[in-house]
């Protein structure tokens, strides 16, 4: 029997008698409630307007730029996504060749770049704080990074020597960590990732007409006026996108590393048959080409470094195959040796004599007494039983920066003690500090080759062999320059790694755990 009470649309609906004076309150609340919302947004447009008039009166790039970083990202954090392309385009693309035409935004040009990507910290702090399985899937490395940021924090607030010098270093060493930390722990589908693989491919291969650009325009105007600027390279201009100055140097080892990573990643997928033989053929000499025409006698260092992590199971398993790929090693680095003595017009021996006088011997590098080898040993030799705290916990951050006259630095003026990262953090953090830090790459490497070995993708498995390479690379530039701990687009390169493989582990947790019965 139909229910009188169920479908039919005819059916009169029970009415409810409001009160008339009770319906005009509730309509004149909602109208007074749009009002102030209208006024209030009016207010704030207002307030806006004014600040940003009396900002941009006073001319200065460097605090409007800032400014403007400071309200995007606030109005960005909802997007974390557009936060990471403006962070990623803007510093690898922008922010390294704004100093070759403004010289005084020399240290100042990432500036607003950095204050972006830390927007990106709590974001992804609060996510891992509040999702069990976001904790639960994280690399150990991701933790050891972590700490040692905690480490640094408090370590430096216990030796405090002046609050520009903390906030400085703080910037200088974590500026890029956000983008780290957000690619670990925020949500990026593999589109996301995807497009972030095709833009770094797209940056490598605009090092090459940024870096004949250089060296057609920049280095005539520097060999002009080296006379008047003791120890400039007018060769160092060339550093691609990654950043130079009119009157000093260049990061030129920087864009060399980062090409030998691409190539990595090239060879690494072509390994594994996911990149054809002659897409290969065409991507490595454009992506190489950079540093046939610059100075990066790293190079010669990074190249067979490559090869030998790279190829070093081929070595074993098939050493005809290990061989051939080491044959091509050496004569690409060769030929790379024979480009930086025609660009430099100087012979073979006086190239070995004068890299071994300023590297291993007691030559300073550039206008410093001490070079890659004695800042360590000037380090060791300035460490007694007086001063335990000195030796294991530092002295705390930006105490051997030059730049900005570290409190430890002073006492040893024109030394260059924080000449590469290991010196600065053996200064800074002591042995305690700088093991921390040197731990996070024997994880990142255990994690990745995890991945090499329990996943069945090609893809990863290639990906995961280019990152130890590029964690090799790493730990030699840690030895070999300070950019690692300053450089905002060389730091984008290593939080990007960092980040994709702990992004790769945990998306090679979740499909594990998805599998188990």
């Amino acid at each position: 029997m139909p229910n009188p009470e169920s479908t039919d649309s005819t059916a009169r609906k029970p009415y409810v008698n409001i009160p008339r004076g009770f319906t005009y309150k509730m309509n004149s609340t909602a109208s007074q409630l749009d009002r102030n919302k209208s006024l209030a947004i009016m207010s704030a447009s207002m307030l806006m307007a004014i600040l940003f008039g009396l900002i941009s009166t006073t001319a200065n790039v460097i605090v409007i730029s800032i400014t403007i970083a400071v309200f995007a990202g606030a109005f960005l954090l909802v997007r974390p996504v557009w936060i990471v392309w403006i962070v990623m385009s803007m510093g690898l693309l922008v922010v390294g060749i704004v100093p070759l035409y403004n010289i005084g935004l020399d240290t100042k040009a990432g500036w607003a770049v950095s204050i972006m990507c830390f927007a990106l910290m709590p974001l992804a702090l609060f996510k891992v704080a509040t999702t069990k399985s976001v904790r639960k899937d994280t690399p150990a490395f991701i933790w050891l990074l972590l700490g040692f940021l905690v480490y640094a924090l408090l370590n430096s607030l216990v030796q405090w020597h002046s609050a520009e010098q903390y906030v400085g270093s703080l910037k200088r060493y974590f500026q890029m960590w956000g983008l780290l930390f957000s690619l670990c722990w925020l949500v990026f589908d593999e589109r996301h990732i995807r497009r972030w693989q095709m833009f770094f491919m797209f940056t490598a291969l605009l090092q090459l007409p940024f870096a004949v650009y250089e060296r057609i325009v920049w280095v005539p105007l520097r060999e002009a006026i080296r006379d008047s600027i003791p120890g400039m390279v007018p060769i160092d201009v060339v550093a691609g996108t990654f950043g130079s100055t009119l009157y000093g140097g260049g990061s030129s080892g920087e864009m060399s590393t980062f090409l030998v990573i691409v190539v990595a990643f090239l060879l690494a997928r072509k390994m594994q048959k996911t990149i054809t033989a002659g897409r290969l053929m065409l991507l490595i000499p454009w992506v190489l080409g950079p540093l046939s025409i610059g100075e990066t006698k790293a190079v010669v260092v990074m190249l067979p470094l490559m090869f030998l992590v790279l190829y070093r199971r081929e070595l074993l398993a098939r050493p005809h195959y290990g061989v051939m790929a080491l044959a091509f090693c050496i004569l690409l680095t060769v030929c790379m040796g024979y480009a930086y003595l025609a660009i430099m017009h100087t012979t073979f021996d006086s190239l070995v004599a004068e890299t071994l006088k300023y590297n291993l011997y007691e030559q300073g590098y550039g206008e410093n007494y001490l070079n890659r080898t004695t800042v360590l040993t000037f380090w060791a030799a300035h460490q007694g039983a007086d001063d335990p705290v000195s030796f294991m916990f530092g002295n705390g951050l930006g105490s051997s920066h030059q730049q900005t006259r570290g409190h430890i630095d002073i006492l040893y003026p024109g030394y260059g003690i924080g000449l590469t990262a290991a010196s600065t953090l053996l200064w800074d953090t002591g042995v305690f500090g700088c093991s921390l830090f040197i731990a996070v790459f024997t994880l990142a490497w255990r994690t990745a080759g995890q991945l090499f070995r329990e996943s069945n993708e090609p893809t990863v498995r290639a990906d995961a062999t280019a990152i130890q390479v590029a964690l090799s690379l790493f730990i030699f530039h840690i030895f070999y320059r300070l950019d690692l701990l300053e450089t905002v687009s060389y730091q984008i390169v290593f939080a990007s790694v960092l980040g994709y493989l702990a992004w790769l582990h945990r998306r090679h947790a979740v499909s594990m755990a998805g599998s188990l019965p």
